[in-house]
């Protein structure tokens, strides 16, 4: 067997399939094999007009592929309203209707023809849909968004066969009255330009580059997941799942959701425990699981499990310690308590913990854990509040968590975390775009980092918002201080090993960048899509293409509207000879923003090194952006 890697590409794919065809043959075969045959025709000719191909018919359905997803709906749409308009000609039991699916993912290239997880989905959206209508994944949803006049029904999260995650999938409607999307003019890539001018030894230079760099390169399978997390510490590890919510009013979630979260920021302080970050345990809620499966996702060795019942002005906890690999209790306990007295029961858990792994403490770490952010219950209701609604990274919601952080100051004008709190929804407004003066946002986001600092110097949190702040005013030596300090104060921070990787990717160090971001990724197995982005950036500037690709695929599938993520997937691309792949993502930040401006984007980047941020402009500019 061959060992080159198999060629991988991000597509659109569109799968169509007859609803009912065995009953349609069953009553008239030559008939129904008839109209069949003038509907595939049509498809066809409607996949080529909106700049798709068709790779493949198998019996009643059809398989292709687009560049761009707004291309692959719009085919869609066209498709079923032209096949409804020939079915009005036909009986009602003799009407052929197709089921459409479209998704959009990597799939695996191999002798002209496509396979892997995208088709699967795809197929599977298909069998969703109703007949003569459509089913899209939730990455087509998001990618499209308004750009097409249609109506989305979410259809919740749908199990795939072989896939591992359930997808979200969306029926498309075209909107009352609105016409039918027409094709888009083809654009015209500007490096065709480029080549025509060169010479014919360049051209076949530039051919054979791309080929060597398509076929053979050498190739590092990104680690999943599952096998990233497989390797257990040599050091106790411990996974703290989402402690359930027993009180009767629901809208006390987001106090069960902060004890556990302070469960997590507490024992991550300590160097002997290795802690996996909330955001991959989070990922547990609500669902029926079993500890030892848990154990093996996130390479642990202990699971605790608990709940949370909040009632008046009492607090009850109960909680138990399991070993992942046998199943087996350590210890379980209910703690009854006032609510006055919740840092006390915090305390008095974490040492249960602590004593039970037989975790070894310096003397700096009980110090830690015995300090005291406030002693104000209403001040941390407040700011619990307010982390939950932070988390919900909208623009209102962004708004109200202030308001709740500003109460928390009130009630306690010495509460740090409070002070972190309410700089992290000025640093939003900066990134998200949603403050109309960007810079005094900032400069309102330093000056309370400072001031949690101040009041906190032990305070990890503070430490890295310090950094990220510092990173984004371009001071790498004042971010690499504060990261590193992060770290020292809590050592399970995988967002401060994260700020690290990107601080060395942008210093010119990528190669520091993937150590870091490993690290990170092994104390959050479930990944956010910031983790793959600064892993496929670091690849990138090392010249690994195909790694690149990989990692910033996973990011794109986490979160493709983020600009990031698609300059260097396009800019990637380019490296790879794949421009039509790249000019494909150019056209969706055009489609974003027509403003775009690649001089203007460039200015507001944090590299250190210019001809690093020169090169990757040179890369965007191929990929067809002004």
């Amino acid at each position: 067997m061959g060992t080159e890697p198999l060629e991988r590409k991000l597509a659109a794919i569109l799968y169509a399939d007859v609803a009912g065809y065995s009953r349609l043959t069953g009553e008239d075969e030559e008939g129904t094999h008839r109209t069949l045959s003038a509907y595939l025709d049509a498809i066809t000719a409607s996949i080529k007009q909106y700049h798709g191909s068709v790779m493949h018919f198998a019996g009643d359905a059809v398989l292709a592929e687009f560049a761009a997803v707004s291309d692959a709906l719009a085919c869609a749409i066209n498709t079923q309203h032209e096949l409804k308009e020939r079915n009005q000609d036909l009986p009602e039991n003799r009407q052929v209707r197709f089921r459409i699916g479209v998704n959009l993912g990597e799939v695996i290239v191999d002798r002209g023809e496509i396979y892997g997880d995208g088709v699967n989905v795809a197929a599977r959206l298909e069998s969703l849909a109703e007949p003569g209508g459509i089913c899209i994944a939730e990455s087509v949803h998001t990618a499209v968004g308004n750009k097409l006049p249609l109506d989305y029904e979410d259809l919740g999260e749908q199990s795939v066969k072989n896939i591992e995650k359930p997808v979200r999938a969306y029926a498309a409607h075209l909107k009352p009255g609105a016409a039918r999307p027409t094709p888009r003019a083809k654009r015209r890539h500007p490096m065709r330009h480029v080549m025509v001018a060169g010479t014919a030894a360049a051209l076949i230079i530039a051919i054979g580059m791309i080929v060597w760099l398509t076929l053979w390169a050498p190739r590092t399978e990104l680690g999943s997941e599952a096998r990233m997390a497989s390797r257990l510490p040599e050091k106790p590890s411990i996974a703290v799942l989402p402690f359930s919510n027993l009180s009767n009013d629901l809208q006390q979630e987001y106090f069960s959701d902060g004890i556990t979260n302070d469960l997590i920021t507490e024992l991550s302080k300590l160097s002997d425990l290795l802690v996996i970050a909330s955001n991959s345990v989070f990922t547990y809620k609500g669902r029926a699981i079993k500890v030892q499966e848990v154990g093996q996702d996130l390479g642990v060795h202990y699971v605790l499990e608990g709940s949370v019942q909040k009632a008046g002005e009492r607090l009850r906890i109960n909680a138990q310690l399991i070993d992942a690999g046998t199943g087996h209790h350590l210890w379980a306990q209910r703690f009854d308590r006032r609510l006055e007295d919740v840092f006390a029961l915090q305390d008095e858990l974490t040492q249960k913990i602590v004593t039970a792994l037989s975790v070894k403490l310096t003397e700096e770490e009980h110090k830690r854990l015995a300090h005291r952010y406030t002693r104000s219950v209403e001040a941390y209701d407040y700011f619990l509040q307010a982390l939950a609604l932070l988390s919900l990274r909208t623009e209102q919601e962004n708004e109200r968590a202030r308001t709740l952080y500003q109460r928390a100051i009130e009630l306690d004008p010495a509460f740090a975390r409070a002070y972190v709190g309410l700089a992290l929804t000025h640093l939003a407004d900066f990134r998200e775009g949603w403050s109309t003066r960007p810079e005094e946002s900032m400069a309102q986001a330093l000056r309370l980092a400072k001031k949690a600092v101040a009041l906190d110097d032990s305070l990890p949190e503070a430490r890295l918002l310090l950094g990220q702040v510092h990173f984004s005013r371009k001071e790498h030596a004042q971010a690499l201080e504060a990261s590193r300090r992060a770290i020292a104060l809590r050592p399970s921070y995988a967002d401060a090993y994260v700020l690290m990787a990107a601080i060395h990717n942008h210093a010119g160090a990528p190669a520091d960048g993937v150590v870091f971001i490993h690290k990170a990724m092994r104390l959050n197995p479930r990944a956010t899509y910031v983790y793959f982005l600064v892993l496929g950036h670091a690849h990138y500037l090392l010249g690994e293409y195909h790694e690149a690709l990989l990692a910033l695929t996973a990011a794109y599938d986490r979160n493709s509207r983020y600009l990031l993520t698609r300059l260097l997937l396009a800019a990637t691309y380019v490296r790879l000879g794949r421009l039509d792949d790249a000019g494909w993502v150019a056209d969706q930040i055009l489609a974003d923003d027509p403003d775009f401006n690649l001089d203007r984007w460039a200015q507001t980047r944090p590299d250190v090194n210019p001809a690093q941020l020169a090169e990757q402009v040179a890369d965007l500019r191929l990929a067809g952006l002004p």
